[in-house]
């Protein structure tokens, strides 16, 4: 499947279980080497271009943040010619501005994690050190921006996302911690995706729906799950419209600097590589293993 033309990839979150109006729809159902994805990908043509949807906690939402197996995930994408990705995450704010419904796209994250080790594909013999001080593609960020802008929407274009391990949500001390931090919004999915995206070479933004103020903020009540239901529902029609408006627009060619982002990580000397672990990763090292 590697030499299927480059895809845009969706990842839905929260609310954003599956898209409405592509056509040409095939399910893909797919083993990696890191285990099954979170569901089947949907594969088809959407606003003129070849779309691959994959709902992150499988439709009908049966699996937790700490369940999520992103390797087989982003793995599956890229072995079906995925170069671009859009994430579609439910988030809290953790800043007064930004209120339920508004969206924020991230330009930054920040790690409370505890499966680093799951967050990479790299390990068994090859090892690769991607550059990640700047983890979203500032060009698919634009044009988010422009479309969540020109469809009506409050956005803002930058911020820092903190990525925590849930599936509970923050306690208060947490909460007022990462604000005094300085960070926009908490959510507890989408790091890991950047940074495996990375190592693949595809090109990722965010849009961060909010859905809640966390629990800092007093006189609202704490988050709780059934109490967002109706921001997921609205924020979900929201990102149909920014991802139907914002596709066309995505370039047909592969050429950013993040589909070259392994270029200058590769660390072990290609006679060293194991065959297992290079047949592993060969949907996303499949440029580097000639060489």
């Amino acid at each position: 499947m590697a030499n299927l033309p480059p895809a845009i990839g969706v990842i839905g979150g929260s609310g954003l279980y599956e898209i409405e109006g592509m056509t040409d729809v095939e399910e893909v159902s797919l083993d990696t080497p890191f285990g099954a994805p979170s569901d089947a990908i949907i594969t088809g043509q959407y606003a003129g271009r070849r779309v691959c949807f994959l709902a992150r906690h499988a439709r009908g939402h049966r699996i937790l943040p700490s369940e999520l197996n992103h390797r087989a995930n982003i793995w599956a994408m890229r072995s079906l010619g995925v170069r671009w990705i859009i994430c579609v995450t439910a988030v809290g704010s953790l800043q007064e501005e930004y209120a339920p419904r508004d969206v924020v796209l991230p330009d930054q994250f920040f790690d409370r994690t505890s499966q680093r080790a799951d967050h990479t594909f790299f390990g068994n013999g090859i090892v690769a050190h991607i550059a990640f001080g700047d983890p979203i593609s500032p060009q698919l960020r634009e044009l988010l921006y422009q479309s969540a802008s020109e469809i009506g929407l409050k956005v803002n274009n930058g911020g820092t996302y903190v990525n925590m391990d849930g599936p509970a949500f923050s306690t208060r001390a947490e909460s007022e911690t990462n604000r005094k931090l300085g960070f926009d919004v908490i959510g507890m999915t989408n790091l890991p995706e950047a940074k495996l995206a990375r190592e693949a070479e595809i090109a990722l933004a965010t849009l961060a729906m909010i859905t809640d103020y966390d629990c800092w903020k007093v006189e609202e009540d704490s988050v709780n799950a059934h109490a967002v239901i109706e921001h997921v529902s609205a924020n979900a029609a929201n990102a149909k419209a920014v991802l139907e408006h914002v596709i066309p627009q995505i370039p047909v060619e592969p050429d950013w600097p993040e589909h070259r982002a392994l270029e200058n990580a590769l660390v072990t000397d290609r006679a060293l590589w194991p065959e297992k672990t290079a047949e592993a990763l060969k949907p996303i090292l499949a440029d580097y293993l000639e060489n």
